[in-house]
């Protein structure tokens, strides 16, 4: 019973996430679709479990953490031995003793980010700090969204920042689904939520001839595995990626690129001064 209750609950945090995403960047043609999702998953919640939900929403739209190598995702805070059997088991609510929202447990094939720390001595700024040059697409071979979508996700896995592509794909798509990621202007910011142990990972790949997205022309795929925590930086970050490419040249600057090395060099350069 309270791992169906759960369920619902981590459904309805995705949803509201996905509502907070597309009224910052999308055109609001959506909202009354997704408010009556978040509805009917809320009329799902018994009783007391609503209460509790509401309580926690008023605080933060992160209501639930993933537990994560013996450890709330969101907060960092070690969960004690007993309290983590309990997550485990999933048989009563249990929140963590820090910042006070609900744990569970996370699956073992969620996919996990697996890239190594940047040493303490290496400063990095701007889009370095979550993507890399091995992360570059200067061309993708796909034609389809679901296609792009699984060349960006190998890509990830290929170069130790994800440690399940198959995973990460199934959650990109899934999440397509639900509403286009499809911004305007050529540009697609697939994602999958709460991808926990390491920092937000993107990928970029380019399709010159462009890709059919739900009925919009892409040429710029920004995929993005992203831990619950840092939902909030990422509207941020999606809204700067929007604005450092709605302008034509940018965009032709990127889709000219022939190399991997050269793709990186530009990303770089055209997200300085909007990436920080």
């Amino acid at each position: 019973m309270m791992k169906s209750q759960i369920n619902i609950m981590r459904q309805l945090q995705e949803m509201v996430l996905i509502r907070d995403e597309h009224f910052q960047t999308g055109d609001g043609s959506h909202l009354d679709a997704l408010n009556d999702s978040i509805d009917k998953l809320k009329s799902r919640l018994s009783p007391q479990v609503a209460t509790i939900y509401e309580r926690l929403y008023k605080k933060s739209h992160i209501v639930l953490a993933a537990r994560t190598k013996g450890a709330c995702s969101v907060c960092g805070m070690q969960i004690p031995t007993a309290q983590d059997q309990q997550v485990r088991l999933g048989q009563h609510l249990v929140t963590c003793s820090s910042c006070g929202r609900i744990l569970f447990a996370d699956g073992d094939d969620t996919p996990k980010n697996i890239a190594e720390k940047p040493d303490r001595d290496e400063v990095r700024v701007g889009i370095c700090r979550f993507s890399a040059q091995e992360l570059m697409i200067p061309e993708l071979s796909s034609s389809t969204r679901d296609g792009a979508i699984e060349e960006l996700a190998t890509a990830m896995e290929a170069h130790n920042f994800i440690d399940n592509a198959d995973t990460l794909v199934s959650g990109a798509i899934s999440r397509e689904n639900i509403l286009s990621t499809a911004l305007g202007n050529g540009l697609a910011f697939p994602h999958v939520r709460g991808v926990e142990g390491g920092a937000l990972t993107l990928a970029l790949g380019v399709s010159k001839e462009g890709i059919d997205w739900e009925g919009e022309k892409v040429h710029m795929v920004f995929l993005s595995a992203i831990p619950v925590a840092v939902s909030a930086f990422y509207l941020r970050l999606l809204a700067d990626l929007v604005n450092a490419f709605q302008k034509k040249d940018a965009q032709d600057a990127i889709c000219s690129c022939k190399s991997q090395e050269e793709l990186w060099k530009t990303l770089v350069k055209l997200t300085k001064h909007y990436v920080k």
